[in-house]
């Protein structure tokens, strides 16, 4: 049987611009939300490292999650994401629980 989709929001925040704030989006499968969370921190930890490198962004993992771009100087939040089902393919934030189920 086929991990339902979940929708990991991040909130982004870049410290030489105060005002500025905004949200990462990810989205793939995953048994919980907290397995959600990790799998979508790790395709953000690849894309940084990948972009820093110099390398192409990877366009998918092998458990499905992947980073569509990485916005130099902005800061992800991990600790304020939140993580519900995705099920809304024209929603790209939704009000999710930051308590994750492990």
């Amino acid at each position: 049987m086929p991990l339902p989709f979940y929708e990991v929001d991040v909130p982004i925040s870049n410290p030489a611009q105060p005002g500025l704030s905004g949200v990462h989006v990810f989205t793939g499968p995953a048994a919980s939300t907290g397995e959600a969370v990790r799998l979508a921190h790790g395709a953000y930890t690849d894309a940084v490292a990948a972009q820093q490198a110099g390398l192409e962004i990877p366009r998918r993992r092998p458990e499905g999650w992947s980073a569509r771009a990485v916005r130099p100087g902005w800061e992800p939040d991990w600790p304020a994401a939140s993580a519900g089902p995705w099920g809304d393919p024209f929603s790209w934030r939704h009000p999710h629980s930051s308590d994750f189920d492990q």
